[in-house]
């Protein structure tokens, strides 16, 4: 019997994994740029399994460093997106996306948090959508929030109520271009180890449908 804190994956399982999340990831570069107006670049990298109190270290050392956006992932899965934005990204995003000019380092007016709420919710939407006809699940992202302090504590939800689980978070880099200058997006994309063991029944499921003549 598999245990729940230690879900056993395979190298081949990663990669499908990895490739569904690319296909969603694709559709969500495809939305970002609408309103980037130019090339948006996904990448996932290596698929991490990681303890709680580490995934709450890093979020930590973001916090102090880059706003946060957040975004549940709800229904069949359960999950959330972390969409991370330093000064840098804020300022070159207000530049190209809402034409400012003067911008202050350190602070987020409303218009620049509204901006970086819809950024989080076209890409969390569009790889959820899917995500969800990828594995025919019944999965939606929650609203986009923008907590000032102490995240960990809005991810209760999954950290807290779960005391066996242990995330399953995925790394990605969203390269946003303009004008030949490149910006680097972090996103945290994690489930719990319920979810990803939902996920690796499908895959499993797919590759035995894979296997049965025709």
């Amino acid at each position: 019997m598999t245990n729940i804190t230690e879900p056993h994956v395979t190298e081949l399982e990663r990669d499908i994994i990895k490739e569904i999340l690319n296909i969603g990831l694709a559709r969500a570069a495809d939305s970002f740029a609408a309103i980037a107006k130019d090339k948006v670049l996904l990448k996932v990298p290596d698929i991490q399994l990681i303890e709680v109190k580490d995934l709450l270290n890093l979020v930590s050392r973001y916090e102090s460093t880059h706003f946060i956006i957040q975004s549940d992932i709800k229904g069949d899965f359960n999950g959330a997106t972390l969409m991370l934005f330093s000064d840098d990204h804020i300022k070159r995003l207000s530049e190209v996306c809402l034409s400012m000019v003067e911008i202050q380092k350190n602070e987020v007016n409303a218009m620049q948090e509204s901006l970086l709420l819809e950024i989080s919710n076209i890409i969390t939407g569009a790889l959820v959508t899917q995500l969800a006809n990828i594995l025919k699940s019944n999965i939606y992202g929650s609203p986009p929030k923008a907590p000032k302090s102490h995240i960990a504590d809005s991810l209760k939800d999954i950290l807290v109520q779960h005391p066996l689980f242990q995330p399953l978070v995925f790394t990605v880099i969203t390269k946003f271009t303009h004008n030949f200058k490149s910006v680097e997006l972090p996103l945290l994309l994690f489930f719990d180890t319920g979810t990803f063991l939902k996920i690796l029944e499908i895959i499993r499921t797919f590759d035995m449908d894979s296997k049965t003549p025709l």
